[in-house]
């Protein structure tokens, strides 16, 4: 698949995905307004039963005090004098908590009609109008009436309430107490500014002239409680949405590590197969050569190209063997031969087979072995590899004469083998990756550096296995230092 085509699945899963999370948004979205449109809904409606409850309570209390005092006489004035008294001693206390048991007067209840004139009930209410608002408010039936409405409707949160006065401009009642004002208007002070600022209030008494003030509720935790019904639903799209989320990135990147991987694994093969012909066609030459009759009656050429034949086959050989060791270290099916053995002794002779490559280029190899205990548990033959492979690398990346060195340093964890090298380094990116399979560092315009893209990761998994760890440092143009560190144990 042609990195177009995958840009272009890639741009279609994204406009599917971000246009199913905008719908989830605005579905969920519509569902809070309408819990929200809901709970308004149910909030104003007992606030006005409760102020239907008050103003019935006000009207009863009017005809209890004419009923009280009336005598059945026809003398208005003196009945309302008597209502009047009655009203300021407090002696109308009749108080009916259910507004549908209450009478009202303006329909033609019967004992209304037969103890008192409508000139007395209108002078009496008048009377009763006149009264500041707090007197008018009875808090415990106003504190039950809320509760049983809010309760009666599902709504059991906490709350805050109040009676607002507009000719004080100030609470009068908050949360079942009176409140004690002085002239200064105080509707922003303290927790009175929450329930000033509520959406939810409605107007007390509303058969007098002009309201004299509302009834203010306010819900701490009204968010929560909108939300109630549908957080399971916002959380379940939350989580679904993630994984879907998490998903579509990991397949992005399952497919970018297949295409990368694919072209890897090509170049590979075609390393593989440049690697395997040369030998191939060196040993087919000598094999020629040797049944030439020129050459088939000289001992010395044929044992020359004998000689040819035989390293080439221990090369093809070699680079097999690699093959199959990378591939067993992928299935974890090998097993180190731990011994005892001396990192000096290993690198030293490790400098002695490759010194004469170093020296056919005109280059130095430096070794400077510090370490006081060289001595590990370890793998030889594995160890052996790993050095030779850092070795092979340095000298195959340094485009000019190789100028390597080769240290070792006791540290805390154990010993320290560093291969340093003067050539042509490692970019940033290129460090992320040098240590996966199959991945060979662009070379830039140098043609003749071959390999299978192995060795790296056959140094990592190697040193892994002794239970020790591999850095790099490296700087284009700078060279490179792989920095290798083995536990004592």
């Amino acid at each position: 698949m042609n990195a177009q085509r995958i840009r272009l699945i890639i741009g279609l899963l994204t406009a599917a995905l971000i246009g199913v999370i905008c719908l989830q948004i605005y579905w969920i979205s519509w569902s809070i307004r309408l819990n929200e449109e809901a709970f308004d809904k149910i909030v104003y409606a007992a606030l006005n039963r409760v102020a239907d409850k008050l103003q019935s309570i006000e009207d009863w209390a009017v005809i209890d005090a004419l009923n009280s005092v009336h005598g059945f006489s026809s003398e208005a004035n003196r009945n309302i004098r008597s209502a009047t008294k009655f009203l300021e001693n407090g002696q109308a206390t009749r108080r009916i908590t259910r507004a549908d048991s209450l009478p009202n007067p303006s329909t033609g209840d019967q004992s209304f009609e037969d103890n008192m004139t409508m000139y007395e009930y209108m002078k009496v209410s008048q009377l009763v109008d006149s009264k500041p608002l707090a007197e008018r408010i009875p808090l415990d039936v106003l504190a039950i009436a809320l509760k049983e409405e809010l309760s009666s409707r599902g709504i059991t949160t906490q709350y805050q309430y109040g009676v607002y006065s507009k000719s004080r401009n100030s609470f009068v009642v908050v949360n079942d107490h009176y409140v004690v004002v002085d002239n200064s208007p105080q509707v922003t002070h303290g927790g009175a500014s929450t329930l000033f600022n509520s959406p939810y209030r409605v107007a007390l008494f509303q058969k007098d002239i002009e309201s004299p003030g509302y009834l203010s509720i306010y819900f701490p935790n009204r968010t929560s409680m909108v939300l109630g019904s549908v957080w399971k639903t916002l959380l379940l799209s939350v989580i679904f949405t993630g994984i879907i989320l998490f998903c579509f990135w990991y397949n992005i990147q399952v497919i970018y590590q297949q295409k990368k991987l694919s072209e890897m694994k090509t170049d590979f093969i075609n390393n593989m197969t440049h690697e395997f012909k040369t030998p191939i066609a060196t040993i087919s030459l000598a094999t020629d050569s040797i049944s030439s009759p020129m050459v088939v009656n000289n001992p010395d050429k044929i044992k020359r190209f004998v000689d040819i034949i035989r390293q080439e086959n221990l090369r093809m050989n070699s680079q097999v063997e690699r093959v199959l060791q990378i591939a067993q270290l992928d299935k974890k099916d090998f097993q180190l031969k731990l011994g005892e053995m001396n990192l000096h002794e290993l690198i030293q002779q490790a400098v002695d087979n490759f010194s004469l490559q170093i020296e056919k280029r005109e280059g130095v190899l430096h070794v400077d072995l510090q370490a006081e205990r060289p001595v590990i548990q370890g793998d030889a033959t594995h160890i052996a590899s790993v050095v030779h492979n850092l070795l092979d690398n340095a000298n195959k990346y340094s485009p000019e004469k190789p100028d390597i060195s080769i240290r070792t340093r006791d540290v805390p964890l154990g010993v320290e083998v560093t291969i340093e090298d003067k050539g042509i380094g490692i970019g940033k990116e290129a460090r992320k990756h040098i240590f996966d399979k199959f991945y060979r560092v662009h070379t830039g315009n140098i043609h003749d550096v071959k390999g299978f893209g192995l060795g790296l990761s056959y140094v990592k998994a190697i040193v892994t296995a002794h239970k020790g760890y591999v850095d790099v440092r490296s700087e284009p143009g700078k060279g490179s230092a792989f920095t290798l560190t083995f536990p004592h144990r």
